[in-house]
């Protein structure tokens, strides 16, 4: 049951959004820039570093919701979302994704742990400055969301059908209204 009053039946993030629409237009709004805008990285490398964030921090809406987006978004290659929130050091993804979710991983614990070798790795494996400075900010916002969530105890389905929807719902039409 959440700590405050939501919408009845209104899943996650999504019921404080519905409730606070001045708060959600700025979260949806960073959500849909960061996640869907212009970006070095795909939509569904950036739905997979949500979701390894939100797997890290144990919030069961944010990373199931995000992982069906993800999922919707690879494709054919849908299972490596599944092998990233097993281990993303032996998850089907390349050096440069790996080195991603591992600054992303360590934003998510303490974002001072970021050291001048895990931003060399990632650029050696490819990445450039903008998908650095994404899996940052996705980590660091995730965190945030993750928190949101579980701080306020919103509904979460636990029926993994549930998240297909949303995911491809994520997937398609993005974060704002």
């Amino acid at each position: 049951m959440p700590h405050i009053k939501l919408p009845e039946g209104v899943p996650g993030i999504l019921g404080p959004l519905t409730q606070y629409p001045d708060s959600a237009k700025h979260l949806s709004g960073l959500a849909q820039a960061v996640l869907r805008g212009p970006s070095s990285l795909t939509e569904a490398e950036r739905e997979l570093i949500a979701t390894h964030v939100s797997a890290g921090n144990e919030c069961q809406f944010c990373m199931n919701s995000h992982a069906a987006a993800a999922r919707y978004l690879y494709g054919d290659q849908c299972s490596v979302v599944d092998q990233v929130i097993a281990n993303p050091k032996s998850a089907a993804v390349n050096d440069k994704m790996k080195a991603l979710l591992m600054i992303a991983g360590k934003v998510r614990r303490d974002g001072r742990s970021v050291a001048a070798e895990d931003v060399n790795a990632a650029r050696a494996a490819g990445a450039d400055d903008r998908a650095i400075h994404d899996a940052v900010l996705i980590a660091a916002m995730f965190c945030m969301y993750n928190r949101y969530v579980d701080g306020l105890a919103t509904m979460t389905p636990q029926n993994p059908d549930d998240y297909v929807h949303m995911g491809a719902h994520l997937a398609t039409r993005g974060y704002v209204a």
